[in-house]
């Protein structure tokens, strides 16, 4: 491999002619540039630079293999022996992120996911926290998930024994100490060193179901290494790949890992880090390709994204295994209708095709307590997912953050069924609540002030961005 030099390297800092340094070595991204799934202005950034401390920061050194084919690395970059690497500069954001960290609360402190959200405000940096907290165009959707459960009222039942609650279920096969899982969110690592680690390690200690992203920040296989015991269930959520072959590998490698989740749509906003190019994922998905994956896979296939009871129904038909209701969090397309609201429509249309037994139901999206799993339930969710809150809890207190985090909700969850007399998951049922104004945007909704201080408002360019 040829040796290339600093000054030959920095001349190709262009976007018609791009090289970047990773781990010493010299790739020409100029082709791979608009097909970046974290778009091209970081990538822009470093160009005609070494870049292995960003990089680092947000992916696992595994991933240049599985995304760069070797053609694009053209040789080894001269190491300078007479400049001493010199030590970082603390910029003002790392002062700021330091002295938040040394007054944040102790974890006993955090009553609630919004205490940890109002705290990872603070402490996360800029760039982290604009990924993790943004949502799409003006943020309807994503707040509308969670507002959404507010329009639904619940209907206790008295004189019944709660003297023993028994939360655990299964889902997909798998059991969980209560009806949760986490959501698979992207780049872990801009939230804490160990990324989806920690939430494998917070997850088997809570007892419930971990999902892993596509774009994680760490290989499967080290996320899988990172689980407290072998049996520890874990799920999988693949970004379909126009080259195929790559589902196919993956699929038959992890074949004992848990269902797969089909997801094939990313909403594609230029130079921002939520990206993932039309380059990269299968815009050609469509019903005919679930019939491809059951024939190269024995993993049970969930299809996520679904978002009125017509692809419901086509789900069901097409032999998925269940289902995710979820507009992504509010992140693709904005004025998507929330979750809990398609619920009962997706329900009902099973119903009434005879299809409620031929898979399983799950929502996301806004699910911020134990009551709004309770809520979930009753209309008919087999279990729910949630993404940002893990986010939160791991970036302010790692692993023990997120065990704090699932706790609050099994407890919310456990003194909801206690009150509403439900003594077991089974006994949850339509009845238990009211969904009469759900649908109703003009109702007036209760004043939710701990997400409403929690929510950081988006204003104009002309003042001072979230962004």
């Amino acid at each position: 491999m040829a040796t290339i030099s600093l000054q030959e390297v920095a001349q190709h800092n262009k976007k018609d002619d791009l090289w970047v340094i990773l781990y010493g070595k010299v790739y020409d991204l100029t082709q791979f540039l608009p097909e970046h799934p974290g778009g091209q202005k970081i990538i822009l950034k470093f160009a005609g630079k070494d870049a292995t401390k960003a990089f680092e920061r947000q992916h696992p050194s595994s991933i240049i293999d599985q995304y760069l084919s070797p053609d694009v690395c053209i040789g080894q970059a001269e190491v300078n022996n007479e400049e001493e690497e010199q030590q970082e500069e603390e910029t003002k954001e790392d002062k700021r992120v330091k002295l938040a960290r040394e007054k944040m609360p102790r974890l006993e402190e955090m009553y609630n996911t919004f205490d940890f959200e109002s705290v990872a405000k603070n402490i996360l940096k800029a760039d982290a926290w604009g990924y993790f907290n943004s949502g799409a165009n003006d943020e309807i959707s994503m707040r509308e998930n969670h507002n959404a459960f507010h329009r639904i009222w619940l209907r206790p039942r008295v004189m019944v024994d709660v003297a023993n609650i028994d939360m655990t279920t299964k889902m997909l096969g798998d059991k969980t100490s209560f009806p949760l899982y986490i959501s698979a969110t992207a780049l872990n690592k801009m939230a804490h060193p160990d990324g989806e680690k920690t939430l494998a390690v917070a997850a088997g200690n809570q007892g419930v179901v971990q999902m892993i992203p596509t774009l994680a920040s760490y290989s499967i296989d080290d996320i899988i290494g990172a689980r407290i015991h072998p049996d520890q269930p874990q799920w999988f959520q693949l970004y379909v790949h126009k080259d195929r072959r790559r589902e196919k590998d993956m699929r038959q490698k992890y074949v004992h890992e848990g269902p797969a989740e089909l997801q094939g749509e990313e909403l594609n906003r230029e130079g921002g880090v939520a990206t993932a190019s039309s380059g990269i994922i299968d815009m050609t998905l469509n019903w005919k390709d679930i019939a491809w994956f059951k024939s190269i896979t024995k993993l049970p296939i969930v299809l996520k994204g679904i978002q009125t009871w017509e692809d419901a129904v086509l789900a069901a038909r097409y032999g998925c295994a269940g289902i995710v209701i979820s507009n992504h969090g509010g992140r693709q397309l904005d004025f998507a209708p929330s979750p809990i609201e398609i619920l009962p429509e997706v329900m009902d249309a099973l119903k009434r095709e005879g299809l409620e037994d031929s898979l399983e139901v799950y929502i996301d999206g806004g699910i911020r307590r134990g009551s709004d799993i309770f809520k979930a339930l009753a209309l008919g969710a087999k279990g729910v997912g949630i993404g940002r809150p893990t986010l939160y809890a791991m970036s302010c207190y790692g692993s023990k953050g997120v065990e704090k985090l699932l706790q609050l909700y099994q407890d919310e969850l456990e003194m909801c069924m206690r009150l509403m007399g439900a003594r077991t998951i089974a006994d949850i049922k339509p009845e238990m609540v009211d969904t009469r104004n759900l649908k109703d945007h003009f109702v007036a909704n209760p004043t939710d002030y701990l997400a409403k201080n929690a929510y950081e408002k988006m204003v104009p360019r002309g003042n001072i961005s979230k962004l």
